[in-house]
């Protein structure tokens, strides 16, 4: 799994974009600081001076999950909100798709992430912080298309999301990616119900 340490590439971005590699891979028991240096490609010790403890070097991954994750979620790519509900749901369709399709290793290693993050803390507050952002952002759709509840609702969106996002990556439609029209339909569906209540 060594890479060559790609020009331009600040250090912090590969160590983080290894440790993400690694955690999808192996788990969070193959997340080492000796793990990351081979998966980077980087002289030992490397990751243990950017990143001391294990802590700091989970912030880090939780850090670049967020900036990877933000930049698949492309919000130029969800069209204006004021266009209602089916152009909502088309672009909430087309992110969703790229993302299942894609980018699954990502998914993988933000459930790895979630479920540490349960454990410690300390993590827990900065993986929220880092989520944050996401849900806010969803607020503001749901708002835009007339949601009655739109706090209620964008947990109800936000759940249905990541419900179809583990079913298809790590439960038991992991083979079954629904179709783009499949998932649009789906969200159609739920943010109707959401508007016209």
């Amino acid at each position: 799994m060594a890479a060559e340490q790609m020009p331009g590439v600040p250090r912090a971005e590969l160590i983080a974009d290894a440790a993400l590699a690694l955690l999808a891979e192996r788990g969070m028991r193959g997340l080492t600081h000796r793990a990351v240096d081979e998966a980077a490609g980087l002289p030992q010790g490397s990751t243990s001076n950017h990143a001391r403890t294990r802590l700091a070097l989970l912030e880090a991954a939780v850090r670049r999950q967020a900036e990877r994750e933000a930049a698949v979620l492309t919000p130029d790519e969800i069209p204006d909100p004021t266009g209602g509900v089916e152009t909502l749901a088309d672009g909430l369709a087309l992110v969703l798709h790229r993302y299942l399709t894609g980018h699954r290793p990502l998914l993988v290693s933000r459930y790895e992430l979630a479920l540490e993050a349960t454990r410690r803390p300390e993590l827990r507050a900065f993986y929220d912080q880092a989520g944050r952002q996401f849900r806010e952002a969803v607020l503001g759709l749901l708002r835009a298309v007339g949601s009655t509840a739109p706090e209620r609702h964008t947990l109800a969106l936000v759940a249905y999301i990541d419900g179809m996002m583990f079913a298809c990556v790590a439960g038991s439609f992991h083979a079954e990616v629904p179709s783009e029209g499949e998932l649009r339909a789906g969200l159609g569906e739920l943010l109707r119900g959401m508007v016209d209540a």
